[in-house]
């Protein structure tokens, strides 16, 4: 950033800081709330479905926060928004801290789900204001600056996973939960007062319709055919009136975009970015679970701080990849998605604790560039946009996530387990299956494994590890031995479950690769990737500062 003067400058860091500590704040929680899935499946007997759909709760919210958000946040101002964010996160801890033992299940279940969403919505309101006060900071490096921002996400899983580490199994899960309020209130106390810049696109004077124009009827249909299914799935509405609503949405895009079908390249960014969202915060949202199962659950904490830490170091990478290695954002997107695949593949076959080290640190290098870089894209390609196409793809990264791969995940997981352990002892599944059946989308109705009953396994054989490693026998299959023949086997289905679930959800980055690999092929056909601005009359103009 060129500085007009030393306080802008000051200003400039101050903002960039504020919005990591935000960014920082929304990984926390997420990061406890995976630590802790287990521990409301046991306590409130939630099926892996149950548990995904309020894990998909904290991406539909998020969803609903960065596109309503990026919408009004050059009419209110940055200001507004941090502080409807800052009072949507105060309000999460309490709505959610009201779930507790001895309640109905469906009870406890509403206390999350809603105490979740609301979570999510402060979240996405936040990055509604930081994605493109970054992008507007620094215009230049936006790819290496968009990348740093989101370093803060997985040092927050760190952050959440050394509180899960530390303090599970000993601490209520209430008390790790309320620690993301101590970020909260940094972030709240670093944004107070400050003057925030506009958009290049607001600051030329373009009207709502103009931003909108590049994302249009195709952009919207997509955004509108996921909060569809929110509409159907979370809110419960009918079918009809859900695709009516959303009907209704998309109709009130065309009409302020002058029914314009946008630009071919951004909906195709906002489809993949679907597949973003599935693939990295959907997973996110499981594998500290899945690894903690195949493994143990304390090792399972460890391994997610790990690859937490490699995204970490690896997002202050992306200058440095893209201006010294010559690879323009749409190769590092190839690159990531080709070794997200493979990572993915690897994890599902892991059986020690050093070969998980090995896979993870495959997986976190595929999927470290994925978020910031497409966001990095739309802020290049779009900047007649603002803040509208950024905020409504993250957006779809974060519905997607939160209807389609977190939720997809656990049905996955529910029919694999119900599969694996069907195919060992049909009567030992008629024993351990969830009283409810577990659906998604146009997909069969299976029944999983009972979450309490599954529990009740999981607490034996951890009662038997910490037995066997205070007599010195470190050999975790000891513990094995202490589990019925029925228990092992319920044990061993869930385990075959978690990695049939992996390979499954390996299948999309290798679709993104396809299609990232086209995208560079066209690139390549006219001149090379680069950036592009506002030139006075309105129209886009070639920017130079991008590598060929």
């Amino acid at each position: 950033m060129n500085a007009k003067s030393d306080s802008n400058e000051v200003n400039a860091k101050r903002l960039f800081l504020a919005g990591f500590m935000a960014i920082l704040a929304t990984a926390v929680g997420f990061a406890v709330r995976g630590g802790i899935l287990a521990d409301w499946g046991a306590q409130f007997g939630f099926t892996g479905v149950q548990l995904g759909a309020i894990g998909g709760a904290g991406f539909s919210g998020f969803c609903f926060g960065i596109i309503l958000g990026g919408i009004v946040v050059d009419k209110l101002g940055y200001g507004k928004i941090v502080a409807l964010a800052f009072l949507m996160h105060i309000v999460s801890a309490v709505v959610t801290f009201q779930a507790s033992e001895g309640q109905a299940q469906a009870t406890a279940y509403n206390y999350l789900f809603w105490g979740t969403f609301l979570f999510a919505f402060g979240n996405g309101s936040l990055e509604a204001v930081a994605n493109p006060l970054v992008a507007t900071i620094f215009p230049e490096k936006r790819t290496h600056y968009l990348n740093i921002l989101h370093a803060a996400w997985p040092l927050g899983l760190v952050a959440g996973g050394l509180i899960g580490w530390t303090m599970g199994g000993s601490v209520s899960w209430k008390v790790q939960l309320g620690l993301f309020l101590v970020p909260t209130v940094l972030y709240g106390v670093m944004f107070l007062g400050q003057k925030m810049p506009k958009s290049e696109a607001s600051q030329k004077g373009l009207s709502m319709g103009e931003m909108f124009k590049d994302v249009g009827l195709g952009g919207g249909l997509i955004a509108c055919a996921l909060l569809a299914l929110f509409f159907g799935g979370a809110v419960g509405l009918p079918s009809t009136a859900a695709y009516g609503l959303a009907g209704a949405l998309l109709i009130a895009v065309g009409i302020i975009t002058k029914f314009a079908p946008g630009a071919w390249l951004m909906f195709v960014l906002f489809i993949v970015h679907a597949m973003v969202g599935s693939v990295e915060l959907g997973t996110d949202g499981w594998i500290q679970n899945i690894t903690g199962n195949i493994l143990t659950p304390a090792q399972g904490k460890i391994l997610f701080v790990f690859t937490s830490l490699v995204m970490f170091g690896l997002r202050f990478t992306a200058d440095f990849i893209e201006r010294k290695l010559k690879l323009s954002p749409i190769g590092i997107l190839v690159a990531c998605s080709l070794l997200a695949c493979v990572g993915l593949n690897l994890v599902s076959r892991i059986d020690t604790f050093s070969g998980a080290f090995l896979a993870l640190t495959v997986y976190a290098l595929g999927k470290t560039f994925f978020w910031p870089t497409m966001l990095a894209v739309v802020g290049d390609r779009f900047p007649a946009s603002g803040a509208i196409a950024m905020s409504i793809m993250g957006g779809v990264g974060m519905m997607s996530a939160g209807m389609l791969g977190s939720p997809g995940l656990g049905y996955a997981k529910d029919r694999f387990a119900g599969e694996a352990l069907s195919e060992k002892d049909a009567a030992l599944h008629s024993q351990y299956k969830a009283g409810t059946p577990s659906g998604f989308l146009f997909f069969s109705e299976v029944y999983g494994i009972d979450g309490k009953k599954l529990g009740a396994v999981q607490s034996k054989l951890a009662d038997a590890r910490a037995e066997a490693s205070k007599a010195g026998n470190e050999d975790p299959q000891a513990a094995f031995s202490k589990l019925s023949a029925e228990e092992n086997a319920v044990y061993g289905a869930s385990i075959e479950g978690d990695r049939r679930t992996l390979v499954a959800d390996s299948f999309l980055p290798a679709t993104m690769a396809a299609i990232y690999i086209l995208l560079f092929i066209y690139f390549k056909a006219i001149g090379g990737y680069k950036a592009v601005s506002i030139a006075p009359s309105g129209k886009t103009v070639d920017a130079p500062t991008m590598v060929p």
